[in-house]
């Protein structure tokens, strides 16, 4: 491992100054960051340690909506009695994410900018667009090993997953976060934190140097919503989604009076599928419907050779738990 200097600052301001010169990294618990380090993916010449400096309280708000700061650890988020009330699918996300030992240091903030898990991300020895760009992606490539690799292109020189299970649910729900930078907080919509990757595929998030996520705020629930969080992966544990869906529903009779769909496992970021929320919203809640509009969503996908079967397993995976969820 390279010699890097280390900071633990007792303010943001610090941390922010800190963290804003070039070759800086922040850490908080540090599960996805230090790993990279390992690796020699990530060779920064300052971590800056966030653990002081950010929030780690979960508030319900006079409005009804819950602030969760970032510094909260996945296993407090996962069994608050809030969280698992009124929002499971976001329970049963955190819990699907990682072992108990990394929810009990992984972060809120640290979970939503983890990096892919991608294997050619991850060697070294290998070519990668994300890691170095212009070298290539050898999972484009004949022989490349894609099959668990996006099938919604967001770049054609990069087709990695976004790895966060936590980030596929808080999209479903139309989560904010909250950011600090210059002595102010601003809210952004989680689903714009990530980037398109079209011209640059190692650029991930719009996060400036500096900028800090201190805070995710989730709207207040809705009266009668139902929502589940499903995973689909190669084992039980410790493995990234192959298809995930965090899913939301209301009914009125028979009629899905709301619904929201958001996808893991399919592309550079959560997917949020708002053709197909837009088809079933209004119409009755049968499979058929939910069966046509999640394939029309797909119509869009451009997966693989290796990775079609994710065409049909998402179509499943829709299927299936909205079905449940009714």
């Amino acid at each position: 491992m390279r010699p890097f200097e280390y900071f633990r600052p007792s303010s943001l301001a610090d941390a922010a100054q800190l963290g804003a010169v070039s070759g800086a990294k922040y850490i908080a618990g540090g599960t996805n960051l230090v790993d990279l380090m390992k690796l020699g993916v990530e060779q920064p010449d300052r971590v800056v340690d966030l653990r002081d400096v950010l929030e780690q309280e979960i508030q319900e708000l006079e409005d009804g909506s819950i602030r969760i700061g970032a510094g909260v650890r996945n296993t407090d988020l996962a069994s608050h009695p809030l969280i698992r009330r009124q929002y499971p699918a976001m329970s049963r996300a955190i819990v699907a994410g990682a072992s108990g030992q990394i929810r009990n240091v992984a972060t809120t903030g640290g979970n939503l900018l983890q990096r892919t898990r991608c294997v050619y991300f991850q060697d070294v020895s290998r070519p990668c667009n994300k890691r170095a760009p212009g070298t290539g992606c050898p999972a484009l490539e004949s022989g490349g090993l894609s099959r668990g690799l996006a099938i919604f292109r967001t770049s054609e020189e990069c087709i990695a997953t976004h790895p966060s299970d936590l980030a596929v649910a808080l999209v479903a729900f139309d989560a904010e976060l909250a950011l600090w930078r210059d002595g102010q907080e601003r809210r952004l919509p989680l689903e714009q934190l990530y980037t398109s990757q079209e011209s640059a595929p190692g650029r991930e998030t719009i996060l400036e140097p500096g900028e800090i996520i201190t805070a995710v705020h989730l709207p207040a629930p809705v009266d009668g919503r139902r929502s589940h969080y499903v995973k689909v992966r190669d084992r039980a544990s410790f493995a990234f989604s192959l298809v995930s869906v965090a899913a939301a529903v209301e009914l009125d009779g028979d009629t899905v009076r709301g619904v929201r769909i958001a996808l893991g496992g399919v592309a550079s970021r959560p997917w949020r599928a708002r053709s197909a929320e837009q088809a079933i919203q209004g119409a009755p809640a049968t499979s058929a419907n939910f069966s046509r509009a999640i394939r029309d969503e797909l119509t869009t996908a451009v997966p693989t050779a290796d990775n079609r079967f994710k065409l049909a397993l998402a179509h499943n995976l829709v299927v299936s738990t909205l079905e449940e969820l009714i």
